[in-house]
């Protein structure tokens, strides 16, 4: 028996209120965040508290980053029940609901609620170390990170991929979906799973 339907939204909340902040436009986080990263990596540059070297270097760092979390959170958090109603539940709200509902397109992106806490709980992190010319370009290139991920997600499960890469990446996704959700936790990108050994292929002409 299927455990998720297809084509369909589906609900996570009686509440109104809930119901509705659970839901996202997929372009809310790039309007949201795009203008404050161009913003705060411009100030850094005009302060002189990072450099072109320095990004260089970190930008690249923080972007693998985000993809080392992604993975984990994905691996670890996303896909743990514990054995409680309460710890079903908070899977449900964090990951099942979208294993159950695939295709529902107003939860393809990371809502705003969640990711503006995991974006201040790591900037303050960073900021602690007392080493901005380096965590100021770590910290975007972060966030970039996180902003191709949600843009990833959303075009695997709502759009008609274009080229060879856009089907293999897929095809990645759609076998964690479909296949074994035990494997492809890297949404993103591929290469982790390949890494880690959690990597299960699919045909990328393969009808989900």
């Amino acid at each position: 028996m299927k455990d998720y339907e297809r084509n369909v939204r589906g609900r996570m909340f009686e509440s109104n209120f809930f119901e509705f902040f659970s839901k996202v436009h997929p372009a809310t986080p790039f309007v949201l965040y795009i203008p404050v990263l161009l913003g705060l990596l411009g100030w850094a540059f005009y302060s002189g508290s990072t450099s072109v070297v320095m990004t260089a270097l970190f930008f690249p760092l923080g972007w693998v980053g985000w993809q080392l979390m992604e993975y984990f959170l994905h691996k670890t958090l996303f896909h743990w029940e514990g054995n409680s109603p309460l710890t079903r539940r908070m899977h449900d709200i964090l990951h099942g609901f979208h294993h159950k509902y695939p295709d529902d397109d107003s939860r393809l992106v990371m809502p705003i609620g969640a990711s503006l806490p995991l974006a201040a709980v790591i900037g303050g992190a960073l900021w602690l170390l007392g080493r901005p010319d380096a965590t100021l370009p770590f910290f975007v290139g972060m966030a970039s990170g996180y902003l191709w991920y949600d843009f990833i997600h959303w075009s695997t499960h709502y759009r008609k991929p274009l080229t060879n890469w856009g089907r293999i990446q897929r095809s990645h996704h759609m076998a964690h979906h479909f296949a074994d959700p035990n494997k492809n936790f890297g949404i993103s990108h591929r290469w982790i799973d390949l890494v880690m050994g959690s990597m299960k292929t699919r045909d990328p002409n393969a009808k989900d």
